[in-house]
């Protein structure tokens, strides 16, 4: 079990939570104050970076005054990724001093911790830790793929189950497209959850939409959801609010119309003279696995092998609702706003709005 620990990823308040967690757990037993010591490594420029692995080091060669075990944590390490200050010579001065540090090897009972939001795999601080450390790696889910909300799922269940509350209904996909990946986020809204609901224990759909917040994500869900229900007033209103934000016309199309038009269609025609269940998502993804490979090749997939099934899972409640042939003119649709957007001087937002009126009369 080595003696040196790493955790780090761009979900933020995992690893703080992680690192804090396994600091608790390292401290000696019964130590005192000299027996465990944090270094903030929080720094705006490479000569602070270079500071800081001096304090560490410092830290793991000074043992208590009264003997006993030690534990160093250089928390929220920002000088260790790929920006200017990782870059700069003073701060590789910095790490390549902590690193023979370490290689002379630590006390039996003496433990390095190292935490930080991102670390160069290309540079030998990275290979030298990925080497001899314990490596944790908490990365936020991609919003940009189809199917994070599906990563999200247990740890939005387990922190809720923390604070014995639970999700009804389609409340748990709401929750976590309109809050996104932010752990840090996801705690405060079930926390004001927590305190809403009272002796209630259980979320609902209501719930959700009138206490948490839209993140960027959620905005983007909002309105592929409303065009799958033809909402085209609430669908009309998200999108005049983010145009208002100066979001780009085109990224709104290509982030959430697109994809939701493009699964609604995917959804429809797997199902299409099948009896495919849309109540139970493992049994939809199992049919969905269980269809000829060149009818499934064209359907999203995962990057381990097999259909990437959940958002067509999400988007099969609603697909019945406009056929497969209307969903072909929506398509088609999609396609001439696009050409619109990118070639033509028309209003950006009439464009836009004609799209969502089109779908929602699929």
């Amino acid at each position: 079990m080595s003696q040196i620990h790493v955790i780090y990823g761009s979900d933020e308040g995992n690893v703080a939570e992680a690192a804090l967690a396994l600091f608790t757990k390292l401290k000696p037993e019964g130590g005192d104050d000299f027996s465990q010591e944090t270094i903030d490594g929080t720094v705006s420029n490479a000569e602070e970076a270079y500071i800081a692995c001096g304090k560490a080091i410092e830290a793991l060669q000074t043992l208590p005054f009264f003997g006993g075990g030690k534990t160093v944590w250089l928390k929220n390490a920002n000088f260790t990724g790929s920006d200017r200050t990782s870059e700069a010579e003073r701060a590789k001065e910095g790490t390549e001093a902590l690193i023979s540090c370490l290689e002379e090897g630590l006390p039996e009972d003496v433990h390095f911790l190292i935490s930080s939001s991102a670390i160069h795999k290309g540079r030998r601080f990275y290979k030298f830790l990925n080497k001899v450390g314990n490596i944790e790696v908490f990365d936020k889910p991609d919003v940009g793929r189809d199917g994070w909300q599906r990563e999200m799922i247990p740890m939005v269940k387990n922190k809720a189950s923390e604070l014995g509350l639970n999700f009804s209904g389609h409340a748990l996909d709401l929750f976590i497209t309109l809050v996104g990946v932010d752990t840090r986020q996801i705690s405060s809204e079930l926390d004001k959850l927590d305190v809403y609901l009272g002796d209630r224990r259980e979320i609902n759909e209501d719930d959700v939409r009138l206490l948490v917040p839209l993140s960027h994500a959620g905005v983007v869900f909002e309105i592929g959801n409303a065009l799958q229900r033809k909402n085209a007033g609430r669908a009309f209103e998200l999108i005049d609010q983010q145009l208002a934000r100066k979001e780009s016309a085109i990224g709104i199309l290509r982030a959430s119309i697109i994809p939701t038009v493009r699964n609604l269609f995917m959804s429809a025609v797997v199902s299409q003279g099948r009896n495919v269940p849309s109540n139970n998502y493992k049994q939809y993804a199992s049919a969905l696995d269980a269809l000829p490979a060149n009818e499934r090749a064209w359907l999203p997939q995962k990057k381990a092998g097999g259909v990437n099934a959940y958002p067509l899972f999400l988007a099969s409640q609603n697909a019945k609702a406009f056929g497969v042939e209307k969903l072909v003119g929506a398509m088609q649709a999609c396609l001439d706003a696009d050409k619109s957007l990118v070639s033509s001087g028309l209003d950006h937002r009439t464009v836009l709005h004609r799209l969502i009126a089109t779908v929602c009369t699929s």
